[in-house]
């Protein structure tokens, strides 16, 4: 693998790592999903394969498409804001009945569909993952992005697996009801706060 090869894949993976740690509805869903043994597996990779598609799709230069329809982004943004509310409401509700969260507590159908639901109703995934990595790719050129791509592509199949499999691992810790309530608040509270940050950012 010569420099430019090398230095493309790098800036790629840094990139890609920077753009996913941040606390989002993904995530939040990810971790509680580790946490709870929950359909780990199926969620991970959802989440890994979406972000690949989204990658793609950026280095192909669909970005400029999403940044010509600020309508389209819009409805996005309000269908997502809505689901994250729901989503919040949800976790704050199961919050009152700790006992009740066991790693049996959402079907793989209602697992799969939620994960599916935070990736491509959020709007910060098509402005991130799409628009950001897709321009930052172009700065190396036609071939260049494609590694730009690969490594963005692994930093984020990476850490989904990194978050859900070491959540899983420490779920016998975790699991008791006292810190589920503390996990379902936070998360709720994190899924009502970033509503409130796209709604404000588009509206």
């Amino acid at each position: 693998m010569n420099t430019t090869i090398l230095a493309a894949t790098l800036s790629g993976l840094l990139s890609g790592f920077s753009l996913i740690i941040a606390i989002g509805a993904q995530n939040a869903f990810v971790l509680r999903q580790g946490i709870a043994r929950d359909r780990v597996g199926v969620v991970v990779a959802i989440c890994a394969l979406s972000d690949l598609v989204l990658i793609v799709a950026g280095v192909l230069g669909v970005g400029a498409l999403v940044e010509s329809r600020p309508g389209l982004l819009r409805v996005i943004t309000g269908a997502g804001a809505a689901y994250l509310v729901w989503f919040g409401i949800r976790s704050l509700l199961s919050a009152r009945h700790p006992q009740a969260l066991s790693a049996s507590a959402a079907g793989r159908g209602s697992a799969a569909l939620t994960a599916v639901a935070l990736t491509w109703l959020n709007p910060h995934v098509y402005l991130d993952t799409v628009l950001l990595l897709g321009n930052l790719s172009t700065a190396h050129g036609p071939t260049g992005r494609w590694w730009f791509g690969a490594g963005a592509g692994v930093a984020s199949v990476v850490w989904f697996t990194a978050l859900g499999y070491a959540a899983h691992l420490a779920s016998r810790w975790l699991a008791r009801p006292r810190v589920w309530q503390v996990i379902e608040v936070l998360i709720g509270v994190v899924m009502f706060a970033l509503a409130a940050m796209l709604l404000r950012a588009t509206f």
